[in-house]
C-alpha cells in the first residue's frame, strides 16, 4: 500500500511539474513572438524630394551643386549617410544640412541662389537676416532664400561632420557640392542619377541637370 501512494503522488507531482514547464514555455513563445512582431512593425523609411543639380553655365572647371528634401517617413530614428552623383560618393564635409524643417518649406521647390563668382560656393541670400541666430563657419555655410522671395524660409547651415540623424517625422534639406568635374556644362539638359541612402532606407533619382 505504501509504494502504491508513494508512485501515486510521485504520478502527480509529475503532472503538475509538466503542467508548470507548459505554462512557462508557452509563456516564453508569446513573450518571444510579441518581442518578434514588434521589432518586425518597427520600420526604416525615407521620403526624398525636389532633388536638384546646377552646373555652372561657363565655368570650365564643372563647378556644380545640388540639393534635397529628405523626410524619415518610418517609424525609427534614421542617419542619412551617403549621397551618390554618377556613382562617386560625396563627403561629408561637402554636406550643408538644415534639420530645422518646417512642413511650408519642405514643400517648396528648392532654390538655387546664385553662384559667388567660380570660387565654388553660393551665394548667401537671407535679405531678412533670419539666419542671424545661427553660428556660421565663415566660407563654409549656406544661407538661402528658399522661396526666392524675400527670404521668409531660409536654409541655415553649416558643413556637416557626419551623418544627418533624423527622428520619425522629421525633415532635413541637404545642399551638397560635387567634385569639379563631376558634371561639366555640357551635361546641362541631360538626365542623371542621384542616390540618397539612411542606412538600407533610400534609392536612385532620376533627375535633369539645370545650368545656372
Amino acid at each position: 500500500m505504501k509504494q502504491s501512494k508513494k508512485r501515486a503522488i510521485s504520478t502527480v507531482l509529475t503532472t503538475v511539474i509538466i503542467l508548470v514547464s507548459s505554462v512557462v514555455l508557452g509563456a516564453g513563445v508569446i513573450l518571444y513572438g510579441t518581442s518578434l512582431f514588434q521589432s518586425g512593425t518597427q520600420t526604416e523609411s525615407i521620403s526624398i524630394d525636389q532633388t536638384k543639380l546646377w552646373v555652372h553655365s561657363t565655368s570650365p572647371d564643372g563647378l556644380t551643386w545640388g540639393a534635397s528634401a529628405i523626410r524619415n517617413s518610418g517609424d525609427k530614428v534614421v542617419s542619412v549617410d551617403q549621397i551618390k552623383v554618377r556613382g562617386q560618393e560625396i563627403p561629408f564635409t561637402q554636406w550643408y544640412p538644415d534639420t530645422a524643417i518646417t512642413p511650408n518649406l519642405y514643400q517648396l521647390e528648392l532654390n538655387h541662389t546664385g553662384w559667388v563668382g567660380v570660387s565654388g560656393m553660393l551665394l548667401e541670400d537671407d535679405p531678412d537676416e533670419i539666419c542671424n541666430d545661427v553660428t556660421f563657419t565663415p566660407n563654409n555655410s549656406i544661407q538661402s532664400d528658399s522661396d526666392g522671395a524675400g527670404g521668409e524660409l531660409p536654409i541655415c547651415a553649416n558643413s556637416a561632420s557626419g551623418p544627418v540623424a533624423l527622428n520619425p517625422g522629421q525633415s532635413a534639406i541637404i545642399y551638397f557640392k560635387l567634385a569639379n568635374g563631376t558634371i561639366t556644362s555640357l551635361d546641362s539638359g541631360i538626365s542623371t542619377t542621384v542616390s540618397i541612402f539612411a542606412g538600407k532606407a533610400g534609392g536612385p533619382q532620376t533627375i535633369t541637370i539645370g545650368a545656372k
